[in-house]
């Protein structure tokens, strides 16, 4: 059993036998040499190796399964760890309990995804990534007029960003050739931004009409408030809806559980957990919003909901309602189908 530690410069790999700690030492980041040394001094062994999810994807798995190492990788927040593990971490101990917990055979580990699905949800949240750049670029040019008082008028523009309102701000008058200045390269660096989207857009657009994905795009198509660009993000994610075994599992990965405090007669639920895929939470809300404009059960729900708790509160339920709903479409290959009471 080996545990890995992973850092950028080096790691700490501990291994174990069923019996004991055998040894625990510092490595360069290579899989290769892991490899060597594993082979080299316990030649004819059976090896199972782990390390935490994060920051190193899955290359390192790939690497050590290309050499025959058995390799998983654990989810972090969920490694049973012992109080003097807590209040005195290190390098050391972080690797002897990963080889002790997988020895164990208590870690969680997380779902791989073939390489396909990883590229898609590469592309994906790329796009997304440079869609944060964009509103971001958006409102430092609204807080650079504003702080020189220009009024931004056409509340119709302003929210769409239309080629009308950015020459309208190309076109104001400035006073100082800075300001100017400053402002100008916003823009630049706005339309440079619209463009990468764009582009970003047109790939995935492409990837969704591919053999792998076309199927289940077509499907989710047909569900209000799913577009091509919502469902690869959707299927990039989820990768396989038979892998959840029943919707309460979907809507934790989700992220749509609420969090819980249960202790004697008191039982409190509180606001979404912090677990689950928050990438796939603000999605699945988006797409839930949208929905209720176009399906008048997921409305009549909704407005129901309202007369009991808040808008934001209610939106929720009913993206749990359109999970359900998702995921029945997934599962028996059937499209959507409106006004079904929800």
């Amino acid at each position: 059993y080996v545990g890995i530690d992973v850092h950028k410069k080096s790691w700490n790999v501990s291994i174990l036998t069923e019996d004991l700690v055998v040894k625990t030492f510092n490595q360069p980041p290579d899989p290769d040499k892991l490899v060597s040394y594993l082979r080299k001094n316990y030649p004819g062994a059976t090896y199972r190796a782990v390390y935490e999810a994060g920051y190193f994807g899955y290359w390192i798995y790939d690497a050590l399964r290309n050499h025959g190492i058995e390799c998983e990788i654990a989810n972090p927040l969920d490694i049973p760890t012992k109080d003097k593990e807590r209040r005195h971490k290190s390098d050391r101990t972080d690797s002897r309990k990963l080889g002790r917990e997988l020895r164990n055979g208590d870690l969680e580990l997380i779902f791989i995804p073939p390489k396909e699905y990883r590229y898609a949800r590469t592309l994906t949240r790329g796009r997304e990534q440079f869609i944060r750049k964009q509103t971001r670029c958006k409102n430092q040019i609204k807080a650079l007029l504003s702080f020189y008082g220009y009024s931004i008028g056409d509340k119709d523009a302003k929210s769409h960003w239309s080629r009308r309102f950015i020459k309208w701000i190309q076109e104001l008058k400035i006073e100082d050739q800075n300001v100017r200045f400053t402002l100008d390269n916003l823009i630049a660096e706005l339309l440079y931004l619209r463009q990468i989207i764009l582009d970003f857009t047109l790939k995935i657009r492409t990837l969704a009409r591919t053999e792998i994905f076309q199927e289940e795009v077509k499907l989710l198509d047909s569900v209000p408030g799913i577009g091509e660009l919502s469902a690869m993000v959707i299927l990039s994610e989820i990768v396989s809806i038979d892998r959840f075994k029943s919707l309460d599992k979907l809507a934790s990965y989700f992220g749509l559980v609420p969090t819980c405090h249960s202790s004697g007669e008191r039982d409190d639920e509180g606001k979404l957990t912090d677990r689950g895929n928050n990438y796939l939470r603000h999605k699945i809300i988006e797409i839930a919003w949208v929905a209720i404009r176009k399906d008048p059960a997921l409305l009549e729900k909704f407005q129901k909901l309202t007369r009991r708790m808040k808008k934001q509160v209610a939106i929720v339920a009913i993206a749990k309602n359109l999970l359900n709903r998702i995921r029945y479409v997934l599962k028996n290959k059937k499209p959507y189908v409106m006004f079904v009471s929800a």
